[in-house]
């Protein structure tokens, strides 16, 4: 087997195992605040190795899932509500942003696949797959974001929003709050088709805006991180 194969093996595994991890963190299946144990894993992820893992934590970390820190190693990221408060004023402004340029400059093919995402999310929504819709809705604001065609403005929000993905996933727990998460994922994908970059922009910010607000309020009732004092 030539060094380029076995080297592509080896990278395809620790993408691979780092895809199965961000799940395990998004969805909370693995508790903010939890120091990532590689034996736990390794079995759990049913790999043989602990290279390709930590391969794979350290791109995590670079993303912000995962903060390694002195003498803990790595552990699942964990915010306080100044941080929630910080982050999310961030990112509503550059989701509004990405919006505003989306519209100007999204082809039309762009929107005919942005509108099939929405209804695959939307088909999610009716099933309660809340997993699948998650991955779709994570797909369609990543989407606006590159249409918007600026690389320094995307990889700034996608290194700030993954430190928030976890608890953007606990917003549409709620039923009702789904249901207007969803419906505001229809008026995005209506302004957009009318290259109506203020309104999508406003649209958007609202929203960001709102899953703070959510995140906030199940962090005060204990939702978020039980038995924790916040800061």
């Amino acid at each position: 087997m030539s060094a380029e194969i076995v080297e592509m093996s080896r990278l395809a595994q620790h993408e691979q195992v780092a895809a199965r991890l961000r799940t395990l963190l998004v969805e909370g299946r693995i508790a903010p605040g939890a120091k990532l144990n590689e034996r736990e894993l390794c079995e759990q992820l049913h790999i043989s190795s602990r290279t390709p893992l930590r391969e794979a934590i350290k791109l995590l970390a670079a993303e912000g899932l995962v903060d390694l820190l002195p003498n803990r190693g790595a552990v699942a990221v964990k915010l306080s509500e100044d941080d929630v408060r910080h982050l999310f004023e961030l990112l509503a402004e550059l989701e509004g942003l990405s919006g505003a340029l989306a519209a100007e400059r999204i082809t039309d093919a762009d929107i005919a696949e942005l509108r099939a995402l929405h209804y695959e999310m939307m088909a999610c929504h009716a099933r309660r797959d809340l997993s699948g819709y998650y991955r779709l809705n994570a797909q369609i604001h990543s989407a606006i974001n590159a249409a918007a065609g600026n690389p320094v403005l995307a990889q700034t929000y996608a290194r700030l929003n993954a430190r928030v993905q976890s608890l953007r996933f606990r917003t549409n727990q709620d039923e009702a709050k789904w249901a207007r998460a969803l419906a505001e994922h229809e008026q995005m994908v209506e302004a957009l088709g009318a290259r109506d970059g203020a309104r999508l922009r406003a649209i958007l910010i609202a929203h960001v805006q709102a899953k703070r607000d959510t995140v906030l309020a199940l962090m005060r009732a204990g939702e978020i991180y039980p038995n924790a004092r916040q800061g």
